[in-house]
């Protein structure tokens, strides 16, 4: 809850502006109805069967992950086929989009975005407690300084600072919030292309930000860009953490898991206008009312995939023990939906008039 808290702090004054150093900025403000409690469900499956979410997909795969190579090739399917009739989703009941900070103001916006977050953090906490007796600690860092910066795990308070962060500097820079997936869906239509499919006959990629975005290069489009830059990150921090070591030795029912959750997770993502970034992260922090909407069918979604995740991976042969998370990832990590024990998560273009550009 500390990160929604700072983003909505540092987000509500300049978006109630509608300017920030002097440049037009837009909040992820998003429809809440049909679409995005089933989209959102999808997702929350398809984080535990695939093994993490967008942006964990992403660094995950980046840091030598050969598992989530798979999720992601599948991922990448699922937002195509997302578009595919994006639009019929779009016509199912919905309430229009509904920002907190276009209703009640900066002020107003702020003061009840905050006493939910203290509601939530304070049942997850009576629950943590009436479960465990007490609350889960921090491991203990072996190391400190910049060894510990490099190498990590870096503290999740540092994490959800940074985030924030981060997603700040984003809509400064391209004049809305951090998004991850309408760049798997653009990946998905280009290669689409490449053997013969033509997407262009879809809705979605008939208006006009999705229509540019999909006749100009993806290194035009700001998402897939951030994408590529998390990917090189990640390699970045496994090879100074010394834990890049892709293996193919992945058993069957693995595999089976990553492709199941890596469909879900890139068609839920695209319903339900984006992923636990997009939607959740980057819609919290602007005040929209399909962010909370989104958290909770998620969160749904993620109970009953822990169940059956184990199902499909507990009689997978050889199956190597999950490693620490390098500092980086412990970053990425910190924007999980879940707080208690129960729920364990392996993770973590351009503004367009149109609903129908989503991230």
């Amino acid at each position: 809850m500390l990160l929604l808290a700072l983003a909505v702090l540092l987000f509500f004054p300049f978006l109630a502006q509608g300017t920030l150093f002097g440049n037009p900025i837009k909040g992820s403000v998003s429809p809440a109805g049909v679409s995005v409690v089933v989209g959102a469900f999808m997702f929350g499956l398809g984080m535990q069967l695939g093994g993490g979410c967008a942006s964990g997909t992403l660094f995950t795969a980046g840091g030598g992950n050969a598992r989530m190579l798979v999720t992601l090739l599948f991922f990448i399917v699922g937002s195509l086929l997302g578009t595919v009739n994006f639009d019929w989703w779009t016509s199912l009941p919905s309430l229009p989009p509904i920002s907190l900070v276009q209703s009640f103001g900066a002020a107003g916006g702020i003061a009840l975005s905050l006493v939910v977050f203290a509601a939530v953090a304070g049942i997850s906490v009576l629950v943590e407690k009436r479960k465990h007796g007490a609350l889960e600690t921090a491991p203990v860092s072996p190391r400190h300084g910049l060894s510990r910066f490099l190498r990590g795990p870096w503290p999740l308070v540092f994490g959800a600072v940074a985030l924030v962060v981060l997603n700040f500097v984003t809509l400064a820079l391209a004049g809305r919030p951090w998004g991850i997936t309408s760049a798997f869906a653009l990946w998905g239509a280009k290669g689409a292309q490449l053997v013969g499919i033509d997407p262009t006959a879809w809705a979605y990629w008939q208006t006009p930000g999705n229509a540019s975005a999909l006749a100009n290069s993806v290194f035009a489009d700001i998402t897939s860009v951030m994408d590529f830059g998390i990917i090189a990150g990640a390699m970045l921090a496994a090879a100074l953490a010394g834990s890049f070591a892709p293996s193919l030795d992945i058993p069957l029912r693995s595999v089976a898991a990553a492709v199941i959750g890596g469909l879900l997770l890139g068609y839920g993502a695209r319903i339900a206008y984006g992923c636990n970034i997009g939607a959740y992260f980057s819609g919290i922090a602007s005040g929209s009312l399909h962010g909370y909407l989104w958290a909770i069918a998620a969160f749904a979604g993620n109970i009953l995939g822990v169940g059956n995740a184990a199902v499909l991976l507990r009689a997978a042969p050889h199956r190597r023990p999950r490693r620490r998370l390098t500092s980086q990832e412990s970053a990425f990590a910190s924007i999980s939906l879940t707080s208690v024990r129960s729920v364990r998560l392996t993770g973590v273009g351009t503004p367009s008039a149109s609903p129908l550009r989503t991230t």
